[in-house]
C-alpha cells in the first residue's frame, strides 16, 4: 500500500484541524444562529472526526467546548469518557454538565476522572453518592474537603463504613455538617484519641428536651403496669435512669461487682456489670474489647461510677501499666456529661439492634470479630429494664 507523502500528511493535519475548530464554532453559535436539529447534525459530525483525531485536537475541541450553557449530549460523552487531559478540560471548566453526564464519567472513567468531578464547584447528593461507590479513599478525601459537594444521609453511613481505619477520612468525615450523632457515635469505635474527644464535645445530645415533653407519660406508664415493647424502647431511651436498682434479684451492686472486677475482667464480671448497667452484653463487650479506655470512661459516667472505678476496670483488663490509655479514659470521662454518657451509651446499645440503618450496622458489626462469640447474643436490654422497673 502506498503511503501519502509527508507533504500530503502535513496538508491533511492543517486541513483536519481547521475543520475540527470550524464545526466546534457552529456547535457553539447562539440558538438564534442555529436551531437544535442542526446542532444536532454538526455535533454527530464532529464526533465521527474526534474518534480518530488526535489526543491534542480532542483537548482542544474539549476547551473550545467548555463555556458553552448546553454541550450536545454526544459530544459530552465521548469527551468525558476521554483520556483525563481531555476530559479534564470539562470537568474542571463546564458549568452546564448534568448530574447525568457526572455519573456516566464516574463510571466508565478512571479514578482520576473521579478525582476532578469530587473537586468541582459544586457536587449534587446524587453524584456524590456515585462517586462513593467506588470506595477510593483519594476521591472521598476530595469530595469530603469539598465545600461544595453536598452529601445524602446514606452517602455519609457508606463513608463511615468505608472509612474504618482510615484517619484522613475520619477528620474529613468529623468536619462535615451533614454528620449526625448516630454518625458519629459508630465513626468514634475506630477514631483515635483527639477524634474521640472531638465526638464528645461537638455530638453530646442532651435528652432534657425529650424529658420535658414526655413527664407526665412516665407517671401513665407506671399506672398502667404493663406496657408494650415500642413504648418501653422509647422510654427507656429517654429515661434518665442508666443503671438498674442496687439489691436487685438479690445482685450485688455494681460498685462491689467493679471492685471484684480488680482481679480481672471475667465473662461473668462482665455479663454482671452489664445487667446492672441495663445494657446488652454484647455492648459491654465491645466496651471492654476496645483497645482504648474512652468507651470505659463514658460507660462509667452514664452509670455514675467515680473515676476510681475506671482506674479498677483497666486493671482488671490488665492494662494497668498503660497510663496513657487511662488518661484519655479520664479525658472523656471529663468532657461528657451524665446525660450525654448516657445518650452515647444507649446509642452504642441500639447498635445491636435494627435502630441503626444497615450501613452503620454492617460498620459497627465488623467490630466485633475480637469480641467473643458468646457476646454476639443480644441479651439484658434496657428495655427489659425499663419495663420490669415498671411491673412488666
Amino acid at each position: 500500500m502506498k503511503l501519502p507523502s509527508p507533504e500530503l500528511e502535513a496538508s491533511s493535519s492543517r486541513t483536519r484541524t481547521a475543520l475540527l475548530k470550524r464545526l466546534a464554532d457552529v456547535v457553539s453559535l447562539p440558538g438564534s444562529r442555529i436551531n437544535a436539529f442542526e446542532r444536532a447534525m454538526t455535533a454527530d459530525l464532529l464526533v465521527d472526526m474526534l474518534r480518530e483525531a488526535a489526543p491534542a485536537e480532542r483537548r482542544k475541541v474539549a476547551h473550545r467546548l467548555a463555556g458553552l450553557s448546553e454541550i450536545p449530549a454526544t459530544l459530552v460523552r465521548l469527551l468525558l469518557r476521554d483520556e483525563v487531559e481531555v476530559a479534564e478540560e470539562l470537568l474542571v471548566n463546564a458549568k452546564s454538565l448534568s448530574d447525568a453526564d457526572l455519573l456516566d464519567c464516574a463510571r466508565m472513567g478512571r479514578l482520576e476522572h473521579r478525582r476532578l468531578i469530587a473537586l468541582r464547584r459544586e457536587v449534587s447528593e446524587v453524584v456524590s453518592d456515585g462517586l462513593i461507590e467506588a470506595g477510593e479513599v483519594l476521591v472521598l478525601e476530595c469530595l469530603l474537603r469539598n465545600e461544595g459537594a453536598r452529601f445524602s444521609n446514606a452517602g455519609v453511613e457508606a463513608v463511615v463504613a468505608i472509612g474504618r481505619g482510615d484517619a484522613r477520612l475520619t477528620r474529613e468525615l468529623l468536619r462535615r455538617r451533614e454528620l449526625r450523632p448516630a454518625h458519629a457515635y459508630v465513626l468514634f469505635w475506630w477514631a483515635d484519641a483527639d477524634a474521640r474527644v472531638l465526638i464528645l464535645q461537638r455530638f453530646g445530645v442532651s435528652r432534657d428536651i425529650l424529658r420535658e415533653a414526655t413527664s407526665d407519660i412516665f407517671a401513665i406508664a407506671t399506672e398502667e403496669g404493663q406496657i408494650d415493647e415500642l413504648s418501653a424502647r422509647a422510654l427507656g431511651f429517654i429515661d434518665p435512669r442508666q443503671r438498674r436498682r442496687d439489691g436487685l434479684d438479690g445482685r450485688p451492686s455494681l460498685e462491689a461487682v467493679v471492685e471484684a472486677a480488680r482481679g480481672g475482667l471475667t465473662s461473668e464480671v462482665i455479663e454482671e456489670i452489664a445487667y446492672l448497667s441495663a445494657v446488652k452484653v454484647s455492648t459491654a463487650a465491645k466496651v471492654f474489647a476496645d483497645p482504648g479506655a474512652e468507651p470505659a470512661g463514658i460507660l462509667c459516667k452514664a452509670v455514675g461510677l467515680p473515676k476510681k472505678a475506671l482506674r479498677t476496670l483497666w486493671e482488671g483488663l490488665g492494662r494497668g501499666a498503660d497510663e496513657r490509655g487511662l488518661e484519655q479514659g479520664l479525658v472523656a470521662y471529663d468532657v461528657v456529661s451524665v446525660d450525654r454518657a448516657q445518650t452515647m451509651l444507649r446509642y452504642w446499645d441500639w447498635s445491636m439492634t435494627s435502630s441503626l440503618t444497615p450501613a452503620l450496622l454492617r460498620a459497627i458489626g465488623e467490630l466485633g470479630d475480637d469480641v467473643r462469640e458468646e457476646y454476639s447474643v443480644a441479651k439484658n436490654t434496657p428495655n427489659g429494664a425499663f419495663t420490669k422497673a415498671f411491673g412488666g
